[in-house]
């Protein structure tokens, strides 16, 4: 596909404002089916509320391309992008022909969660919106993390119905390509990807550059990803983070890892090796820091260093504020074993990441502004949206137990002033912007014919 007609798409990509709910995803899905014959919207399974998941079958090609929205409910780019996506392959009977695939689109895998994200998906989107009203699963709840996984001492095959559902899918249509549309908070774009193939590094990467969004040339999200080229890494599974955590003296890991492998993981073991997978990271937020590779006075196993150590005292005051909280929880809801199962987690990983810091050459010399930026802002700000899901557990429990209600509501409010005042120290001074919808969804869509043009070339 020559730039022109790729910007031909791109450019009919609206100008959203918001995110749409599950229920407008699902109402959009059902008129698209109703109105043109040829679309097959499957219901592929029940999530574990009951709701139906669907799936939107478009096209009719000799290859298989399977894309899905919300593998983490804080997630709802690739939902708007698969909405604008769905129409216009179905508008464009054509195209779609000559793209030689037929499209399999679920807009919402993990449903019910991103029902529960649905607080900060309108009106106008602020760090502070987001963090009292995000909800994100602990990995072994989360639909990405739990494709089943046997190897060395570690053991998973309890996969969630959801989870169950996308693998019946897979396997029945072993997708060629396959797309998780993920996003990020703070930073630049970044891809994960299962192989080089042709021009893909640098297409992507100037696509982006195009596109007048930065890409992610901060820390890696963790220390363990190999990086392919600037902004590009491999794909991975679970065994990479059993491996990582065995190197740094963790002797059974598994004993803490409890969740699965990835999507990623799970179609390489039952499809051939042509089979692709594609992940495009966006950030919600930029900031200039975060392009700029210029370097700082500061250390950066120092910054490293004192990051997690702020992370460490975050996980400290999670635990203490849940300890007081959590004999008023129903601990069946999927906020408490959030909660729950992040403050199990959180010190173990967070010890063997500093371990790692102290003595990985990777943080040998001084660090760029964009990895100082990355240590000082980003990862600070996703470990406070962590501990933000105890004011919603706080609002549960005031509902089961209404005659404790003032002890409660000390508790949340006391930890609502931290997480405010907290929020403000990180973000005070930093003049960010909030990224269009639209130029996020352009990406998205964009990396994705990008992509299938470097296979089909192969």
């Amino acid at each position: 596909m020559n730039h022109t007609k790729l910007y031909e798409i791109l450019d009919q990509v609206p100008k959203y404002k918001e995110f749409m709910t599950v229920a407008e995803l699902d109402d959009s899905s059902k008129k698209l089916a109703n109105r043109f014959p040829h679309v097959d919207l499957m219901e592929i399974g029940k999530s574990r509320e009951g709701r139906t998941i669907y799936c939107l079958k478009i096209g009719e090609g000799n290859e298989n391309a399977l894309l899905f929205a919300f593998p983490h409910p804080n997630e709802p780019i690739g939902s708007m992008t698969l909405e604008f996506l769905s129409w216009f392959l179905v508008e464009n009977p054509q195209f779609t022909k000559k793209t030689g695939y037929t499209w399999y689109l679920i807009k919402a895998i993990d449903i019910d969660g991103a029902v529960l994200n649905e607080g900060w998906f309108k009106g106008e989107f602020t760090p502070l919106k987001y963090a009292k009203n995000y909800y994100r699963p602990s990995p072994f709840e989360q639909v990405e993390w739990s494709f089943p996984i046997n190897y060395k001492k570690l053991k998973f095959e309890t996969p969630l119905l959801e989870t169950h559902a996308l693998m019946q899918l897979i396997n029945e249509i072993k997708p060629k390509f396959m797309y998780s549309l993920h996003n990020s908070g703070f930073g630049g774009v970044y891809f994960y990807i299962s192989r080089g193939v042709g021009n893909l590094f640098v297409d992507l990467i100037n696509f982006v550059k195009r596109e007048q969004l930065p890409l992610h040339l901060g820390e890696p999200e963790t220390p363990y990803i190999k990086k392919l080229y600037d902004g590009v890494y491999q794909m991975f599974g679970v065994q990479e983070m059993y491996d990582f955590n065995e190197a740094n003296g963790i002797e059974n890991p598994q004993e803490f890892i409890k969740w699965g492998t990835s999507s990623y993981d799970y179609l390489k073991s039952i499809a051939s090796q042509d089979s692709f997978t594609l992940v495009c990271e966006m950030p919600y937020f930029y900031h200039h820091s975060i392009e700029d590779t210029s370097l700082t006075k500061y250390e950066r196993r120092d910054l490293r260093l004192e990051s997690l150590d702020y992370m460490k005292n975050i996980a400290k005051h999670s635990k203490k504020i849940f300890r007081h909280i959590k004999k008023f929880c129903d601990k069946s809801t999927r906020l408490y074993t959030a909660v729950e199962g992040y403050n199990k987690i959180t010190r173990p990983n967070l010890e063997v990441e500093i371990n790692d810091a102290k003595t990985s050459p990777i943080y040998e010399g001084m660090a760029t502004v964009s990895q100082a930026f990355d240590s000082n802002i980003s990862i600070r700000y996703y470990s406070l949206l962590t501990i933000s899901m105890i004011l919603r557990l706080c609002e549960e429990a005031i509902s089961n137990h209404p005659e404790k209600e003032v002890e409660i509501t000390k508790i949340k409010n006391d930890l609502e002033t931290w997480i405010v005042q907290k929020i403000n120290e990180l973000l005070s001074n930093t003049k960010f912007e909030v990224i269009p919808i639209q130029k996020l969804v352009r990406i998205q869509i964009g990396s994705a014919f990008i992509t299938l043009e470097n296979l089909s070339k192969k």
